[in-house]
């Protein structure tokens, strides 16, 4: 089983972890941050990955430490879970619409950490969540995962609905990416090492 648990600690957050790639769908999630915890329960069914996540963050201040720092240790769990990289697919692009909006995703498990975040038009709260956060949660993401992320919002009116719509597509992405491909001989690199 591809699958890692990390365990954070900071002064601003306690993160237990626990992630499996080749999973059933099955979440349970309590970061203290509502909207998050949406987010993290869609991205888990849509990947068909299994997350556990639990968190006590300083959320009394705001919501920021807790959703960066949550992107940080899903994304050293998934790099340790992904483990050589040998006979996964790599690449991935997944479009996914939300009702009126619509979201893409390229994703590429490059070993460079690499985002590009192309998201306008979200309010600045859903509910009582910063959207700003989005982007923060990805860029730890990225940097800890050791992935090249292209997110683009192509269009929406709803930010709940935008902002699922990424969720969902990068759920999509990061599952196929990561999936075997049995006609894959080692790693999919020319250079032999990602």
């Amino acid at each position: 089983m591809r699958q890692a648990e990390i365990r954070r600690e900071t002064a601003e957050t306690k993160i237990h972890l626990h992630f499996s790639i080749d999973g059933e769908g099955k979440a349970d999630i309590d970061t203290g941050v509502g909207f998050l915890d949406h987010m993290l329960v869609l991205f888990t069914a849509h990947g068909l990955f299994d997350l556990k996540v639990t968190c006590d963050g300083d959320t009394e201040v705001d919501d920021h430490h807790t959703t960066e720092d949550i992107g940080i240790a899903l994304g050293q769990a998934f790099h340790e879970a992904i483990g050589d990289k040998k006979g996964i697919h790599r690449y991935a692009s997944v479009s996914i619409p939300m009702d009126e909006a619509l979201a893409t995703v390229h994703l590429d498990i490059s070993g460079r950490p690499h985002l590009v975040y192309n998201v306008t038009g979200l309010k600045d709260k859903v509910g009582t969540f910063d959207t700003e956060l989005v982007q923060e949660f990805f860029q730890g993401f990225t940097n800890h995962a050791r992935v090249t992320l292209h997110i683009n919002l192509e269009y929406g009116t709803n930010t709940h609905h935008m902002i699922e719509a990424i969720f969902k597509a990068f759920a999509r992405a990061l599952d196929h990416a990561s999936s075997i491909n049995p006609r894959i001989k080692g790693v999919p690199s020319t250079k032999g090492l990602l």
